[in-house]
C-alpha cells in the first residue's frame, strides 16, 4: 500500500514510518525540517520504498501529485513545542492550519478518497476540570495568555477542517487527539519534560521541574503510539470523529522527576522553578491531562507493551551511549507491493 506522510521526519512521524515499512508498505515522506531531523530518517533513505521531500506543505507545488497518488495519507505535520508555540505564535497559527486545509484541499481533488489519519491533541481540552477527558467533553479555554493557547487553537481547528471535509467531500478521516508521547528521539530542546529529566539525570545536572511539580501528566510510549495510529485509521471510527489516543497512566511531575533520577541511580538534585524563568512569561499549565480510553478501546484491541518505567530505563541506555537505532526492524531487501 502507497502511504503519504507528512511531517514523517519528526519524532512521531518517524516511528510511524518506520512501522509502515516494517509492514511492507511504500512511504512517501515530507518534511520541511524545521522540527524534525533528517537524523531520523538518514537510516531509510536507501530504502526501495521510502521516498523523501524537504518541502513546506504549505508552500509545495508537489503536494497535489502526491496526494493524489496515495492510499493512505497520516497528517503529523506541525508546529509544535512549548518553546516554538511561545516564541513564534503567528507561525505556528499559520502553519498548522494553512498546511491542514491545503493538504486536505489535495486530497479531495484527488478523486481517490484515501483513508486519512489528522493528529491532534489533548491540549484541545484546555482547562477541562475532570479526572480523565473524555471526547464529548466541553473544551474550556482561559481569557488571556493568547500564545499559551496558540497550538491547541490550531488543532481545534484542524478538527473541525477534518470533520467538514469528511462530511461535504466524504473523505474517512479519523482524528486522535494524542496524550503526551514520548520516547527515543524526543528532544527537550522545545520543552518535552521527560528527555529533558533524562538528560539531566545521566549527565548529574538539577532535574529542573517547573511549577509545583503537582501537575499530573499521562505518558505513552511513541512506539505503542504509532501501532495504535495505524489502527485508528483502518478502524470503524466515524468519518471525521475524534477519538483519545495514549495510555491512561497517571503520574504527577514531581513523581516522575524522582523516578527518573531513581532509575538513573543519579546524584542529581530536583530543583523547582517559576514558569516565568523557564518561558520568559506567565504560563498557564494543565493540571491535570488523563485520557478516557472508552472509545478507543471499543475501536481497538490493544495492550500497551511498554510500561512508563520501561521507556525511563531505553532512554537512559540510549542516553548513555549515544544510541539513536530504529525501533522496528527494517529489510532493505523487502521490495514486494501489496
Amino acid at each position: 500500500m502507497h502511504t503519504l506522510v507528512t511531517g514523517g521526519a519528526g519524532f512521531i512521524g518517524s516511528h510511524l514510518v518506520e512501522l509502515l515499512l516494517s509492514e511492507g508498505h511504500s512511504v512517501h515522506v515530507i518534511d520541511d525540517l524545521s522540527t524534525g531531523r533528517a537524523a531520523n530518517i538518514a537510516g531509510l533513505r536507501d530504502h526501495p520504498k521510502f521516498e523523501f521531500n524537504q518541502a513546506d506543505i504549505v508552500t509545495w507545488e508537489g503536494l497535489w501529485a502526491a496526494a493524489r497518488s496515495a492510499e493512505r495519507v497520516y497528517h503529523l505535520a506541525a508546529v509544535v513545542g512549548v518553546r516554538r508555540v511561545l516564541d513564534d505564535p503567528i507561525g505556528v497559527l499559520a502553519t498548522n492550519i494553512a498546511g491542514t486545509e491545503r493538504l486536505l484541499r489535495a486530497v479531495s481533488a484527488g478523486g481517490r478518497r484515501p483513508r486519512m489519519m489528522l493528529a491532534s491533541t489533548s491540549e484541545v481540552y484546555g482547562f477541562n476540570p475532570n479526572a480523565a477527558q473524555a471526547e464529548t467533553d466541553q473544551l474550556t479555554f482561559v481569557a488571556g495568555n493568547w500564545a499559551r493557547w496558540s497550538y491547541a487553537v490550531t488543532k481545534l481547528a484542524d478538527e473541525h477542517l477534518g470533520n467538514a471535509y469528511a462530511r461535504e467531500r466524504r473523505l474517512p478521516i479519523a482524528i486522535p487527539r494524542f496524550f503526551n508521547m514520548v520516547g527515543p528521539r524526543q528532544r527537550g530542546r522545545y520543552g518535552m519534560v521527560l528527555p529533558n529529566f533524562v538528560r539531566q539525570a545521566v549527565r548529574g545536572l538539577p532535574i529542573t521541574v517547573y511549577g509545583d511539580g503537582n501537575q499530573t501528566r499521562s505518558f505513552c510510549d511513541v512506539r505503542d503510539g504509532v501501532r495504535m495510529i495505524a489502527e485508528v485509521t483502518e478502524s470503524s471510527l466515524g468519518p471525521g470523529e475524534v477519538v483519545n489516543l495514549g495510555n491512561d497512566q497517571e503520574i504527577s511531575i514531581n513523581h516522575l522527576a524522582e523516578l527518573v533520577r531513581r532509575r538513573a541511580d543519579s546524584s542529581s538534585t530536583i530543583i523547582h522553578r517559576s514558569y516565568a524563568d523557564g518561558y520568559g512569561e506567565h504560563f498557564d499549565d494543565v493540571i491535570r491531562r488523563r485520557p478516557d480510553l472508552t472509545r478507543l478501546k471499543s475501536m481497538i484491541d490493544f495492550a500497551p507493551r511498554w510500561t512508563l518505567t520501561g521507556t525511563i530505563d531505553n532512554l537512559i541506555a540510549r542516553e548513555r551511549k549515544g544510541d539513536a537505532t530504529r525501533a522496528f526492524p527494517i529489510d532493505a531487501r523487502v521490495a514486494s507491493e501489496d
